[in-house]
């Protein structure tokens, strides 16, 4: 794992910085998993609703970067520049996955209330190279 990731093995939250159309940056603190990935990539997993500033960002830009945080978005790291994409169907059931299998009963709990509410999740994929 290259040293910038090495401060994202233990942690529990990230920032997400996404950018408008008009350039700006938009800071948001996620849940994140990794997935076991090659020496040279890494792959980090969060989800959010379909309809999120997130999601239409990312579908304008891919161009991302994510920096560790506390669960308020105060930054405890360096910024890592990466790519983001929409998961689909394997994948995003993947994520899914390794989400829950680090966040527990926390994210079980979040989902149940999700689903009484009508609402469904959309799956990032959020690559480092």
């Amino acid at each position: 794992m290259p040293d910038d990731l090495a401060q994202f093995a233990n942690a529990r939250h990230f920032s997400l910085e996404t950018y408008r159309m008009t350039g700006g940056a938009v800071c948001t603190p996620v849940w994140f998993a990794e997935s076991p990935s090659s020496p040279v990539r890494a792959t980090y997993y969060v989800y959010t609703l379909p309809d999120s500033g997130k999601v239409k960002r990312i579908r304008n830009n891919p161009r991302v970067r994510i920096n560790l945080c506390s669960l308020r978005g105060d930054l405890r790291g360096e910024w890592v520049e990466a790519r983001a994409r929409i998961c689909l169907d394997e994948e995003a059931a993947h994520g899914q996955s390794l989400l829950i299998d680090k966040y527990g009963l926390m994210k079980r709990i979040g989902d149940f209330f999700s689903r009484l509410r009508g609402r469904t999740q959309t799956v990032l994929a959020i690559e480092v190279s």
